[in-house]
């Protein structure tokens, strides 16, 4: 699985303080998950590093962006850091919508926004992911009712734009298109087919992958893609666990 724990840095302090009383505790961000590495490569938790080459991230674009905006969010390159998330978003990546609710929430990289930032996280707890939904309702409750209006009535442009019902599409045929180019028999098999890496972490070692492992149906066929998004983001939460820096995911600048 893969959560937004590993992923936002710790300026981003998302975790509920102390609860007062009768208050109601907000959980806290899932806690750090083990994500596979191969040399300066982070692999996505589920995917091996190794099969994030050139030709898998442009059948991803989802991955690939988000990765890139995180990328550049930790560097501080806010401005950049918002284009790339709106492109993931583009692709129904709901990880990216929350860090775009966060930066208008807070002002980074772009005017500050609270209005937009709801509706931006309202998009990123569409599928009832419980850590969005509880941001989504914290931050309706900070909103003045003036700002809750208009984060409805702005909300509806994002919603048209960047919504499961325009955005999951967007992706579907983009992984449709690129896992036909799968090599194999007319069944769809690729037991028997290697795979030499000209991009990623492998490339140049001489080393090769299997087919089977880099064609999965939960990478390439959209409903099994989208069944295992929601595994992965309904994991149950825990309380009181730090938030850990963003890893590198490509060279220095």
């Amino acid at each position: 699985m893969w959560l937004l724990a590993v992923l936002l840095p710790s300026a981003f302090p998302l975790a509920a303080g102390p609860a007062q009383p009768g208050a109601v505790q907000l959980l806290q961000w899932e806690g750090p998950v083990e994500r596979p590495t191969f040399g300066n490569y982070v692999g996505e938790p589920d995917i091996a590093p190794e099969l994030l080459t050139e030709g898998f991230l442009a059948a991803h674009p989802d991955i690939r962006w988000r990765r890139e905006g995180l990328h550049a969010f930790h560097h501080q390159r806010y401005e950049e850091a918002h284009v790339l998330f709106r492109r993931a978003a583009g692709y129904a990546d709901k990880a990216s919508m929350a860090m775009l609710a966060e930066m208008y929430w807070k002002g980074l990289g772009v005017a500050r926004d609270r209005p937009i930032g709801y509706a931006w996280m309202d998009l990123a707890a569409e599928r009832l992911y419980p850590n969005f939904t509880i941001l989504r309702e914290r931050y309706w409750g900070e909103l003045s009712a003036a700002e809750q209006q208009a984060a409805i009535e702005r909300g509806q442009a994002l919603l048209a734009e960047f919504g499961d019902d325009v955005a999951k599409p967007r992706l579907e045929r983009v992984l449709r298109r690129e896992g036909r180019q799968a090599t194999g028999s007319r069944t769809g098999s690729v037991g028997f087919v290697r795979i030499v890496p000209m991009t990623g972490p492998m490339a140049g070692k001489g080393q090769v992958m299997r087919a089977e492992d880099y064609y999965r149906r939960e990478y390439w066929d959209p409903e099994r893609y989208w069944a295992w998004q929601d595994e992965a983001w309904k994991a149950p939460q825990r309380e009181h666990v730090e938030v850990g820096d963003v890893e590198q995911v490509r060279g220095g600048d």
